[in-house]
């Protein structure tokens, strides 16, 4: 019955999930990582409890490790885990000994297992990963296409030489070069797939951040509009001739496979190089082509970087409007947090109290008579004690009361009102000029918008984005006060490009029209 259990997959899957039991923040955990590293750093490591404690005695004294962890007496039992989790294994070297001390200390030897050195070699590599984005291999794309190209031929040139005599060397040598393409196109493109996913990773992890920095955001406009354009458009211009290529060599897998031929000589369960199975050219061709049903990474990279500028557009404006449920408190916080740090214990527990109001608990009431007759009621269980509205929703405990009268200001009130009528005159100016250019013959395309009917526009077009669910649904927003309405409408193979006197703003796959109606308050101007 047990052998049962432990073949079942549920328990070969627990089995190796505790390979990861001495990273875990526990008592000794740097001793079992230095253990680790050191049988990891060499092929065939198979030390003895004595060789890996002279190795960690100068772990110890750069302070890597508690003192004291280097000790035999402390290694043997740190040993004897590792090998309960599965990450070491017993070795079978033989032993020359001078002392039965060091014939106990040295014959039982271990050596660390397969999956052991991966799960340690991903751990080492997520150490050294810094914390921003990780650069896009843009560059593997056309090597990844003319790998293809290469690996047609190839294809062609083996399967013409196996036909006409299998065993000969000129055979040999074309499966050979067939091979070593496969590889290296699979190993490029794994290492694109990894590149776009940590990229894109990073980029969802600022874009849910509420509040950025100016100097943020103006470093993840740049790396929007520049370099995930550079991106997005090195993918779509390759996309097409990969996806041609990948095709013309699907009839031709069986025989592809066939001509690798499985490494029988590793025996039955052996893990095979990427490119050696069905399963492996599927997952390359669904990376670049799209299936019904079954959308390709292409595809979502497209998507996930419309979702990105819209996310992005709609930060920078409720940074530059000040719009948003709450006020920013960035700024306060980092100054505060900044306090903190250069704070003594008694000074930080000073701050804190003067900054969020939590004082220690005090009691300036007399004691309730339940507490004097009655010892063994709990304190929730007690009477009530009444807070004011303004004390339990607002937290201020100042006198409610009626408002002082407010004075009269008539200079202050007349330039706020210039103020307003000079605001609203430039969002007029803005939605008159869009109005106008999306009235041209030749469309919004051909025009050169100034910066406030650029900004106008964002505004539209981020609230446009908002009400799409997807890339292929249509989106639209209008302006209530002055009749401006904005339309999005899914068009495969079209640009839209919009000029303004900062830049260029590249819409694809996207048609934009802009109308205009005359409202209420227009018609009662106009009269």
């Amino acid at each position: 019955m047990e052998a049962d259990q432990e073949t079942r997959p549920g328990a070969d899957a627990q089995r190796r999930l505790q390979l990861y039991a001495y990273l875990q923040p526990r008592e000794h955990h740097r001793t079992y990582l230095a253990i680790m590293r050191l049988f990891t750093s060499t092929l065939l490591a198979d030390l003895s409890a004595g060789e890996v404690s002279s190795a960690l005695a100068a772990a110890e004294r750069d302070g890597s490790i508690d003192v004291g962890e280097s000790h035999v007496d402390v290694v043997i039992p740190r040993l004897r885990q590792l090998v309960e989790w599965g990450n070491l294994v017993h070795g079978r070297r033989e032993t020359i000994a001078s002392s039965i001390a060091e014939f106990l200390q040295g014959s039982m030897r271990y050596q660390v297992g397969k999956l052991a050195v991966r799960v340690q070699r991903d751990v080492d590599e997520l150490l050294r990963v810094p914390e921003g984005a990780r650069e896009v291999s843009r560059e593997l794309l056309p090597a990844i296409e003319r790998g293809l190209g290469e690996l047609g031929e190839a294809l062609a040139t083996a399967i013409a030489r196996s036909d006409r005599d299998p065993g000969s060397l000129p055979a040999r040598r074309a499966r050979e070069q067939l091979a070593e393409r496969v590889t290296t196109l699979f190993l490029q493109h794994a290492e694109l797939a990894a590149t776009v996913r940590d990229f894109y990773a990073y980029l969802g992890q600022v874009l849910t951040r509420h509040h950025l920095a100016p100097e943020e955001i103006s470093g993840f406009r740049n790396l929007l509009v520049e370099y995930i354009q550079l991106v997005v458009e090195d993918v779509l211009r390759h996309t097409p001739t990969i996806a041609a290529a990948l095709a013309g060599l699907a009839p031709h897998r069986a025989r592809l496979l066939a001509l690798l031929r499985p490494a029988e000589q590793l025996g039955a369960a052996v893990e095979r190089t990427r490119g050696r199975g069905e399963a492996d050219w599927q997952e390359l061709a669904d990376w670049f082509a799209d299936r019904p049903g079954n959308p390709s990474q292409v595809t979502a990279l497209r998507d996930a970087t419309t979702r990105a500028i819209g996310a992005l557009l709609a930060t920078v404006r409720r940074a530059t409007t000040g719009g948003g449920l709450l006020p920013s408190r960035r700024a306060e916080l980092v100054r505060l947090a900044g306090w903190f740090d250069r704070a003594t214990p008694d000074e930080a527990h000073a701050l804190y109290a003067g900054a969020f109001g939590l004082h220690s608990a005090r009691n300036l009431l007399p004691a309730p008579e339940h507490d004097g007759d009655d010892e063994h009621t709990p304190w929730a269980d007690g009477p009530a004690v009444d807070v004011s509205v303004s004390v339990r929703g607002r937290g201020d405990r100042g006198a409610r009361g009626r408002t002082s009268r407010i004075m009269d200001d008539p200079i202050t009130e007349q330039g706020l009102l210039a103020a307003a009528r000079a605001a609203d005159e430039r969002r007029e100016a803005a939605a008159a000029e869009l109005a106008a250019a999306a009235a041209r013959a030749d469309g919004i395309d051909g025009a050169v918008l100034s910066a406030p009917a650029l900004r106008a526009l964002c505004e539209l077009l981020t609230l446009a984005m908002a009400q799409r669910e997807g890339a292929a649904d249509p989106g639209s927003a209008t302006d209530q006060v002055r009749g401006l309405t904005l339309r999005l409408t899914p068009a495969p193979g079209r640009t839209t490009d919009i000029r303004s006197e900062s830049g260029t703003l590249t819409l694809r796959d996207t048609a934009v029209d802009i109308a205009r109606v005359q409202t209420a308050r227009a018609a009662r101007d106009a009269r």
